[in-house]
């Protein structure tokens, strides 16, 4: 889902950056001026999994590709503010050393995967863990990388490297996304699984988020 520079157009590049950067601080602001000492271990230990699991990519037609992103899973374990604070930072990290995603549309992908991914995850495992978390944490994982492949397609739709095929680039983003999140969700839930019983201290809540002083 790390889409190179040239796919996007710069007008559409700006939009999203600006938005990333818009909606980011105001997650920050939420997070506070530090994290809780209980969560900067698991943040490092979420950031780095996650940093791991995107090198992993395999291509789909449309110019772009399919992978881990772990948006859910950072928003669950995390709390929403700071998963999307510490997929931004993965999702930097990348482009800039690794060049997996272009810099001009930094801002658009950051949008994608930090936002879009872990935010609609997050909704979705709020919605449905009163019903079964194991299965809220499969249903987030699926369906928000499926969102935040849409929002990639929107994008790309809108672009004139793609002639403005908005449904063709929305149709192969979606329904590949829809299809490979499933692999998404499952791990979502398979490690969610393991880190419950394993240590149960770190069940998420949304107390996991810290209030601006």
């Amino acid at each position: 889902m790390h889409i190179p520079d040239g796919y996007v157009d710069i007008t559409i590049a700006v939009l999203f950056g600006a938005l990333s950067v818009a909606i980011l601080g105001l997650a920050a602001r939420r997070v506070g001026r530090r994290v809780p000492e209980s969560r900067a271990p698991l943040l490092g230990v979420v950031a780095a999994g996650i940093f791991a699991a995107q090198m992993l990519n395999w291509p789909i037609p449309g110019g772009t590709s399919a992978h881990f992103v772990g948006g859910a899973f950072a928003a669950i374990l995390l709390g929403p503010h700071l998963g999307a604070l510490c997929v931004a930072t993965v999702v930097t990290i990348q482009a800039l050393v690794f060049g997996d995603g272009g810099l001009v549309v930094l801002g658009a992908n950051v949008f994608n995967m930090a936002i879009v991914e872990v935010y609609v995850g997050y909704g979705f495992y709020r919605l449905l863990a009163p019903y079964g978390e194991y299965r809220a944490a499969f249903v987030a994982g699926w369906l928000g990388i499926t969102a935040g492949a849409l929002t990639a397609g929107l994008q790309l739709g809108l672009s004139s490297a793609f002639e403005y095929q908005l449904l063709t680039t929305l149709s192969i983003m979606g329904v590949g996304h829809l299809v490979l999140g499933l692999i998404e969700g499952a791990i979502t839930a398979v490690v969610y699984r393991f880190l419950a019983e394993a240590r149960p201290d770190l069940q998420p809540t949304a107390a996991a988020e810290v209030s601006p002083s």
